[in-house]
């Protein structure tokens, strides 16, 4: 069964929800959960906003849909604008928003 959705009315509204959020940001499941491999998760991030240093999720990447992100793994980090894709590095890191920002998160488990 195939299904269309658009990512662009799906970051308006959870980048609405991030900037009423009082972690300043907001997130929605697009596609996968535990019976998949693939899963794709929209994160909603208010400017100055981020995650928290956390572990890789394993095989990711993060599609810039919105605004302008900063990725950091300890001294490296990656800027990223509408359009560019961050592989996501297995070593802790943070997401941080460097403006209102919307990503899509791809992630791969393992099997």
């Amino acid at each position: 069964m195939s299904e269309k959705m658009s990512l662009t009315a799906i970051a308006r509204e959870q980048l609405e929800l991030a900037r009423q959020a009082s972690s300043g940001r907001s997130a929605r499941t697009v596609f996968g959960g535990h019976e998949h491999v693939l899963r794709q998760t929209l994160i909603a991030l208010a400017a100055g906003n981020g995650l928290d240093e956390h572990d890789g999720p394993g095989e990711a990447t993060v599609h810039v849909l919105h605004g302008r992100v900063r990725l950091s793994a300890g001294s490296e980090h990656w800027d990223g604008s509408p359009g560019d894709v961050i592989v996501v590095p297995s070593a802790r890191h943070t997401l941080d928003a460097l403006e209102d920002s919307a990503v899509l998160l791809s992630v791969g488990k393992r099997i």
